[in-house]
């Protein structure tokens, strides 16, 4: 007996050419955090950062 942990099971792609869902998982987030990223950041966000970087600068003064 080996002392490894045994590997969880894959489920099997069914059909001829099916994608595994691991796969079409990871496809998904990809696409996701591509259209997040494309998105423009909100001008509330932009003051806050704004507003944190003159506090900042103030207290290394």
């Amino acid at each position: 007996m080996s002392d490894r942990p045994a590997k969880p099971a894959r489920p099997p792609a069914t059909g001829k050419g099916a994608i595994p869902l691991e796969s079409q998982i990871a496809e998904t987030l990809k696409a996701f955090y591509t259209s997040v990223e494309q998105e423009p950041i909100p001008d509330l966000f932009l003051d806050l950062l704004e507003r944190l970087d003159s506090v900042e600068k103030a207290s290394k003064r």
